[in-house]
Order: structure tokens, then sequence, then C-alpha cells
């Protein structure tokens, strides 16, 4: 069975599965969780407690040997060897990435879904386990390691890309999805939450993302009804020219590290490149508007890029979507702040999307999430 070692309540790995009355598998923490607020299976939908919580050592047994495993390969694999592409036609493809989805040469079926993710003209500037280590996160999309195309280590396709291996999202990106429904404000608000806590971990990291978009978001569990049953993860931080994850190779120029997202990219990005946390909040704000507008291209009056940046740089901003409230768009224009310093941090960002009945809102806590 695919997946036997993701949780199907927060789609990460185990870390310490318990077996519930249901008779399926969850990860404790999550499962405690969900019973305390629905009171239901969330597989069977039929009423559950958490009396009786069983460890399941044999999938604990499973989950330690693949990390172990990684590990010993200091979370580098090969082409071929490891893992193979299960088609030579992408998921999807854009200018200098691509993305495959690919499968485990051995013990597939007890592995989680995978996809390679090529940079063209990039190579990695930390070890392979920064990556894994970096994306250990709830809504970040894991990186189980780096892959290489051949037997030798320093042919030219892994020294002008860098792979990555990772897990697939089975519904796809959130670009897609809006191509396909609507989404009403809750479960918006929901999954901005969800990629607003991402960005935190990755600016307490310092980690500059540089290229917020909904297609950069990948949707792992969609519904339509039920804000909190959705769960989102990030992809694609670091990919920028000033990126402290990736070095343009020789062969990098007009690659996807040398481009500037222009339509999502914040005013002193634009002028100058200046790259910063509060840069990625603009973006945010961006990616914001594009998921109200069910994913049309900001700026799409506009012919030119040129013509987006000589009005963004100029302080022109995007126009409030009809189906957006008053108060999540007070949130997305204080993204569009021309003056760097103030805009918002992404805490402070993330206080202003609560629902209204868990914002705290003493001058103590509003000094905390300013900073």
């Amino acid at each position: 069975m695919h997946d036997s070692l993701i949780c199907p309540i927060t789609f990460d790995l185990f870390r310490d599965p318990v077996v519930a009355v249901d008779g399926h598998t969850y990860e404790r923490e999550a499962i405690i969780n969900w019973t305390r607020e629905h009171g239901t299976s969330p597989l069977t939908r039929e009423p559950l407690t958490i009396k009786a919580l069983r460890p399941n050592r044999t999938l604990k047994k499973l989950v330690d040997e693949f990390e172990i495993a990684s590990r010993s390969r200091n979370f580098q694999f090969k082409l071929g060897v490891d893992v193979k592409t299960k088609s030579h036609r992408a998921l999807f493809q854009t200018f200098g990435k691509t993305i495959y989805e690919a499968e485990w040469i051995k013990d597939n079926d007890s592995q989680p879904r995978i996809v390679l993710l090529k940079i063209d003209g990039a190579r990695a500037k930390k070890e392979a386990s920064f990556y894994v280590d970096l994306t250990r996160h709830p809504s970040i999309v894991r990186t189980f390691g780096l892959v290489h195309s051949g037997a030798n280590d320093d042919d030219e396709d892994t020294q002008n890309s860098v792979t990555l291996l990772q897990e697939l999202a089975p519904e796809g990106s959130l670009y897609e999805v809006l191509q396909q429904i609507g989404l009403n404000e809750n479960i918006l608000q929901a999954m901005f939450l969800q990629i607003t806590d991402a960005m935190i971990f990755l600016a307490h990291n310092r980690i500059v993302h540089g290229d917020l978009a909904c297609r950069n978001v990948l949707v792992f569990r969609l519904d339509k009804h039920e804000p909190h049953k959705n769960i989102v993860k990030l992809t694609d931080f670091g990919i920028s020219r000033h990126s402290k994850l990736y070095a343009p190779t020789n062969s990098a120029a007009g690659t996807t590290i040398n481009i500037v997202p222009t339509r999502y990219a914040a005013p002193e990005v634009l002028a100058n490149e200046q790259y910063s946390e509060k840069s990625d909040v603009y973006s945010m704000g961006v990616l914001m508007w594009e998921a109200y507008s069910k994913g049309k291209i900001p700026w799409s009056q506009s012919i030119s890029d040129d013509e987006v940046k000589r009005q963004v740089t100029q302080g022109k901003k995007l126009q409030k979507p009809k189906n957006c409230s008053t108060q999540i768009w007070s949130v997305i224009e204080n993204c569009f702040i021309l003056c760097v310093e103030d805009r918002p941090t992404f805490t402070a960002l993330k206080h202003s999307l609560l629902p209204a009945p868990y914002q705290l809102t003493t001058p103590t806590v509003r000094r905390i999430f300013s900073k």
C-alpha cells in the first residue's frame, strides 16, 4: 500500500504511530487532537475515543529503517539505482524547473510517494542533510535528499543542475486547484495560515523564499467545506539569484535561479534586487490576491513585465478582488506597503490572519507581534 509510512491526518512521516480502535494507524499527537475536536474517526467517520491507543511497533520499525537507510546514504540517491522516474513526461515544467513523478526501485509499496524536482543552471551550496533538515516542518514539502543522475557524481548533468527527491502532493499545486474550483474565504484563510507558518520557520532560519506564488503551494488534502481539514505545504524556496541554498553554474544565464518573478516581486526587488523577509511578505500579499482571483495572473492587464516593474516601483497596487472581505483585504494591503520597514513580519501577518476569536489584542501582545 502506497504511503504506509505517512500519517493520514498530517501527511507527514510517522514519528510515533499508534493504532486506534477504528483499526487505522495515526500519529499519536494528531489523532488525539483530532478526536478531542471531532469525536469521530477521520477515515471511517464513526465515533472514536483516544482510549486504547496501541503503539504500531511494526510501522515504527519501518519508518526507522527508512530514516536510517537515508542517513546511511548521506541523503544522496542515485537515479536508476535507488529511484526512477515513472514516465519521461513531466508532471510540471517551467523555464529551468521540471518535476517528474518517481518511484523507489526497492520496497516501493511501503515507501512514501515521491517526485524529482530538477533545477537547471544551479548547484547545491549545502550538504544534502541541510536540505532534509530544513524541510522537517509540517507546512513545508519534505525533501528526502539529493539525486545524482549517473554513476559518476561529476557528470555534466549533475554539475549543471540539482535534483531534489521530494514527497508527492496528491492534489497538485494550489494554482491547479484554483483553475478547477472556487474556494471560500474560510478555506483560503486556513491555507494562508499554513503558508505563513512555513514562512515564519524559513525566516527564523534566515532563508528567503524569493518566489511565493500559488504554483509553489502544494495541496496534500483538499476539503471545500471544512477549513481545518485542508493541508498545504510550501515548496521551491531559496531558488533566486541571492540564494543561500543554491549557486548558479556557468550555464545558468537565463535559467530559473536568475529569473526575477516580476509580477509577484516587491518594489525593492524589482528596483535593486533587495531580498528579505519583508520582500517575501509583499509576495505573500500577491499570492493571497492570486488565490482570491482564482489563479489569475497578477497584472494581467499589463502587456509586459517592464510595464509591471514601472508601475509597482512607483507604488501602484493590485485591486481588491470582489470575493475578498474588507478585513482580509486590509491585511493584504499591509503586505503591499511601499516602505519595507512598515510591512509586517510573517509572525505579525499570522496574527492578523487568525480568525477574530483567536486574535490576542492586548497592547503587550501587539508589541510582540509587530517585531
